[in-house]
């Protein structure tokens, strides 16, 4: 600030303008002075008493008011919306007064003493003393002049003769009927007004500064509006001669207007924290921007736009507002983003209402003021939530900021509440985000829901192992089929990370299945790893059996749910269900590899001399099948149905394949015998995979070949080859020679009848209509040690044949 600012002038002309400025001059004298103040004070009198709810009967206007005053008095814009923007000029020291008839409910007593530090000049200081006095009498006669209003008595005569019993609810209703009332009574103020006419004379550069900071800014603009003509006229006849003083004045008038500046932001940032306490302000605030709007191109003011500043401490009311919504830190509470955020709606939506109902009404239509709180919102609340993102790691809050971001925002619950209607119709209620921002917050919480994905799913894991590997607890059943949890807790946590993604849009629900999916695809392998090494302790035990079952059932209800989402992701869902089907071939296939290392040493002794007179190891080989059966029937279909097909065609392989093998030969009228039991050990297996295996076509072997055994002559063996022949197209003639070999057939007439004979059926076998599909002797292995003659033709050995 200049010297101006610095002390007080000491010319008398200085000291001569808070007179000036009551509409007096110095040649007056004392006496006019006097009567001026005293003029100027009743007409502030008059005014508190217009303003009071009982209007012109507290203080009428009289032909000796106007009289007095010497002339119309004239245009100002402090006057109440609704009505022409007309007003006495008010001086200094009323606009001060009225100033302390503001802050006297908070200052009390003190007010005089204010008052005083305000007034003080280098006047005569008996006007000084009596200013004061004046002031002070002022001041009590607006005290005595506080008569409640007729809403006031009228709530007070209801409540008393209502009584204390409907007290509360009475005043609740009242209330809301009030503010009803008072919202429906608010008009918008004009947008045009009238100025005021200016002080001849400025107050000095201290007094408009003290008048700034008292906030009687109507009375400051006024003023600084007068000292901005007296320079630019100084301007314009000031030659080169004093630059000097040109420069410090204009310096003064720079500091003034910034003093000014910022005071209105003040005003206007903590209008909607005390709406009550600057409502009247806003008026004046109002006003001095749009002369200043006026006066844009005039030298002397600010060079920036006092509308764009206007707005920018709207903005900064807002973000104070936005700060002061309670934040708790994450150690404190898991749920402190989702709280913060219903809070911060909440503080959005009351302090809209607030500017519906109250803050729009101090301002002319032009201002806007109800779009520009909305747009501060959106640019305030965006920039807010972007810091809010940078704290943001876990996937539960992220999915709160998007959701809150893209629906609740716009939702009934903040933006879209009925409170704010009809008002936010036109307007917009999308948040300025930066660009790529929602994206980014997309990109971060797929990356977080794939990362929480996979420690689920190493929790089930190692869940798995300590509740039942670890124990060798058994598998419990569902349905008549062994299950375990493990499919439905993994379907539940997609379906709830794809349930959720599905409110925000269908953009994030894509992909957040994808990133499900992706983690899930890892999870077989992992699995398969992790059962084989806490498990394998437990083979051949009843109980491994259990467990491979279980997951094979699991695992295929898992595919089955993700088959869900094929339309969505179709290549994940292919990729993923390549990984289970893996993964349940490997079950199966451990399940039967085991089965067929247990039976192995029973089966390799069946069709011996051993197994013709001693049944333990068929009976070995019936168990181990039965209870293997048994616990096919807790596998759920389709793998059932393909791992009995397995179990039931090896077991017929390699039970009929010791025949191929040619360990026994069945000599001395053996054959009968051995043809029985293969029968009667042929019904137990025919009956025990009937009601498990779809593979009908293999219960014919066993009893095509007992009636080949089992024919007591040689030669009635030809009439039984084509049953066997029509129902097995790959058998061949080493397998015959093979069976013909236990029978005790190695060589002979009767040898190679049988096989001509076998040869022509197998002629008319061979056609394309035959059943190929049927193939159980091209893979069997048929060792055969027999001479030279049991292989050569039957012309060749027609010589050796005694003559008929």
């Amino acid at each position: 600030m200049s010297e101006m600012m610095e002390k007080p002038a000491e010319n008398p002309e200085e000291d001569r303008a808070s007179l000036k400025s009551n509409g007096n001059t110095p040649r007056d004298g004392v006496v006019k002075e006097t009567l001026g103040v005293l003029k100027t004070f009743r007409r502030s009198i008059r005014k508190a008493a217009e303003k009071s709810p009982l209007g012109s009967k507290l203080a009428p206007k009289t032909d000796t008011d106007d009289s007095e005053s010497g002339s119309p008095p004239p245009l100002s814009p402090s006057l109440s919306t609704g009505s022409p923007v007309t007003s006495p000029l008010i001086s200094p020291l009323k606009s001060i007064g009225g100033f302390f008839q503001k802050k006297e409910d908070e200052e009390g007593d003190n007010i005089s003493l204010k008052s005083k530090g305000l007034s003080r000049s280098k006047t005569d200081p008996n006007m000084t003393k009596l200013g004061d006095s004046l002031i002070k009498t002022g001041a009590s006669i607006r005290r005595s002049l506080r008569i409640g209003s007729k809403k006031d008595k009228d709530k007070a005569c209801r409540q008393e003769l209502l009584g204390p019993a409907t007290k509360g609810t009475v005043e609740e209703k009242m209330e809301e009927k009030e503010e009803e009332e008072e919202e429906e009574g608010c008009e918008e103020m004009e947008e045009t007004y009238t100025l005021q006419e200016l002080p001849h004379t400025p107050l000095s550069v201290m007094q408009i500064s003290k008048l700034i900071e008292m906030e009687v800014l109507e009375e400051a603009h006024l003023n600084l509006l007068a000292l901005r003509l007296e320079f630019h006229k100084e301007e314009e006849r000031c030659s080169e001669d004093s630059p000097m003083e040109l420069a410090k004045k204009e310096k003064d008038l720079n500091l003034l207007y910034a003093d000014l500046r910022n005071k209105m932001n003040t005003i206007v940032r903590d209008s909607n924290s005390l709406p009550s306490r600057n409502k009247e302000l806003l008026v004046f605030v109002a006003r001095i921007i749009q002369e200043e709007e006026r006066r844009a191109e005039e030298p002397g003011g600010l060079p920036d736009s006092w509308m764009e500043a206007w707005r920018e401490a709207v903005c900064e009311g807002v973000q104070v507002k936005v700060d002061n919504v309670h934040l708790e830190q994450r150690e404190q509470n898991v749920s402190w983003l989702a709280l913060h955020l219903g809070l911060l709606g909440k503080a959005i939506v009351d302090d809209l209402e607030n500017v519906k109902k109250q803050l729009r009404w101090s301002y002319p239509p032009s201002f806007k003021v109800f779009s520009t709180y909305v747009e501060s919102y959106h640019r305030v609340v965006g920039q807010h939530l972007k810091k809010l993102e940078q704290q943001t790691t876990e996937q539960k809050d992220l999915y709160a900021l998007l959701e809150w971001i893209i629906n609740r925002y716009k939702s009934e619950k903040v933006m879209g509440s009925l409170s704010l209607q009809p008002d936010m119709k036109d307007e917009s209620t999308d948040l300025q985000l930066e660009e790529d921002f929602l994206k980014h917050l997309k990109e971060k919480y797929c990356c977080r829901v794939k990362e929480d994905m996979r420690s689920s799913l190493e929790r089930l894991i190692d869940l798995e192992h300590e509740e039942v590997w670890s124990n060798r607890k058994n598998p419990k059943k569902e349905e008549y089929y062994l299950n375990s949890q493990i499919d439905m807790d993994i379907w539940m946590k997609v379906k709830g990370n794809v349930v959720h993604s599905r409110v925000i849009d269908a953009q994030l629900e894509k992909k957040v299945i994808s990133a499900c999916l992706e983690e899930l695809k890892q999870f077989p392998k992992r699995f398969e790893t992790e059962f084989g090494r806490h498990c394998s302790t437990l083979r051949p035990q009843p109980l491994w059996t259990e467990y491979q079952i279980t997951y094979i059932n699991s695992f295929t209800a898992l595919q089955q749910h993700m088959e869900g989402y094929q339309a969505a992701c179709p290549q994940e869902v292919e990729g993923f269900k390549r990984e289970v089907k893996w993964l349940i071939v490997k079950l199966t296939q451990d399940l039967e590899d085991q089965f067929k290392e247990d039976v192995k040493p029973y089966l390799r002794r069946m069709m011996t001399r051993k197994w013709l007179t001693n049944d333990e190891d068929f009976k070995e080989l019936y168990s181990r099948t039965y209870q293997l059966s048994k616990h096919c029937t807790l596998m759920k279909p389709p793998h059932v149905q393909e791992f009995a097909n397995r179990l039931h065609f090896h077991v017929v392989k390699e039970y009929i394949g010791q025949l191929m093998k040619t360990n026994y030969s069945c000599k001395n009228r053996k054959h009968e015998r051995a043809a029985t039991k293969i029968r009667a050990q042929w019904e137990k297996l025919k009956d025990l995979f009937e009601d498990m295996s779809t593979h009908e076509w293999l219960h014919d072997v066993g009893d095509d070949l007992s009636n080949i055994l089992m024919q007591k002559n040689k030669s009635d063996i030809k009439n039984h080859l084509q049953p066997l022949v029509e129902h097995y197209p790959d058998f061949s003639k080493k397998h015959l020679v093979a069976v013909l070999y236990f029978r005790g057939m190695m060589r002979g007439r009767e040898h190679q009848l049988i096989l001509q004979r076998f040869s022509e059926l197998k002629k008319k076998v061979d056609s394309p209509a035959c059943n190929k599909d049927r193939v159980l002797f091209s893979d069997m292995q048929v060792t055969v040690n027999t001479d030279c003659l049991s292989n050569l033709p039957f012309s060749c050995l027609n010589f050796l044949l005694p003559v008929n």
